[in-house]
């Protein structure tokens, strides 16, 4: 097994393209075939974007119409915050994506990875008026770092951008009320991680609800610490890349590499 510290995204890197896009098309293209791992897609539909560095207002999306196993380094689109491709590509995009994506990356310096699912769990707290419960294990991770903004239809529309940022607010997940949930953070490592937590969280509540009987709540200061030092760890050590890295390994020693 290839040893963490020397997993190399970069490589391959083609003649044209900087190494530090090039090693972002990979993670990128990677967390797409891990959101089909791990069982959260919905079939071609949600979206996963990057901000692309150096590139100021452009960031990378899946093409519309392929499933997320077929997404690939070099077929990713390079688009502005108004969705327009700034390459040439056979794809295109899903409109539906640029007012929640365009919206988050174009206003928040913070956020360079954001990830749209509604997995059944997470589409079943989002239709519950309460929302995300904070008395597990997970759920307490997320003891206020959540957004929660009311259901408006589909996100074609350009003038629903402010008031889902005025949701967000300076948080890092947004639930989607009657849909889904977005989620946000410094880099790809760090987004799939939270979300990871945010999808761990819904289970576990979901499955908790369908058994009855009493729940066994956990007190407010130890919510607060439990979300604090999991945000501490996830910013100040490495560890959503070693995460990150080792369900990479899991992918390809399950499945092979998704591209070669």
């Amino acid at each position: 097994m290839k040893n963490i510290e020397n997993f190399d995204f970069s490589k391959n890197c083609p003649s044209n393209m900087s190494v530090e896009e090039w090693a972002l098309r990979v993670k990128l293209a990677y967390c797409y075939h891990l959101v089909d791992f791990f069982g959260w897609t919905e079939t071609i539909f949600n979206h996963i974007s990057a901000r692309i560095p150096g590139d100021e207002g452009y960031y990378l999306v899946n093409p519309f119409g392929l499933n997320y196993t077929e997404v690939t380094p070099e077929n990713l689109l390079k688009v502005d915050l108004d969705g327009n491709k700034v390459e040439p590509s056979e794809y295109d995009a899903n409109p539906a994506g640029f007012a929640l994506h365009s919206a988050i990356h174009g206003a928040r310096d913070d956020i360079h990875c954001v990830v749209h699912t509604h997995t059944n769990e997470v589409s079943a707290i989002a239709q519950k008026k309460n929302g995300f419960g904070h008395d597990d294990f997970y759920g307490a991770q997320l003891y206020n770092r959540v957004g929660y903004h009311a259901f408006e239809g589909i996100t074609l529309f350009p003038e629903e951008r402010e008031r889902m940022l005025k949701s967000l607010g300076d948080k890092h997940i947004l639930v989607l009320r009657n849909h889904g949930i977005a989620v946000g953070e410094a880099d790809i490592e760090r987004t799939f991680f939270l979300l990871w937590t945010v999808q761990r969280a819904a289970e576990i509540q979901v499955t908790a609800g369908a058994l009855g009987g009493e729940d066994n709540l956990i007190r407010e200061e130890i919510k607060s610490r439990c979300a604090a030092l999991t945000q501490q760890l996830i910013k100040e050590s490495g560890f959503a890349v070693k995460f990150y890295e080792a369900m990479v390994r899991k992918l390809i020693s399950e499945r092979g590499a998704p591209w070669q």
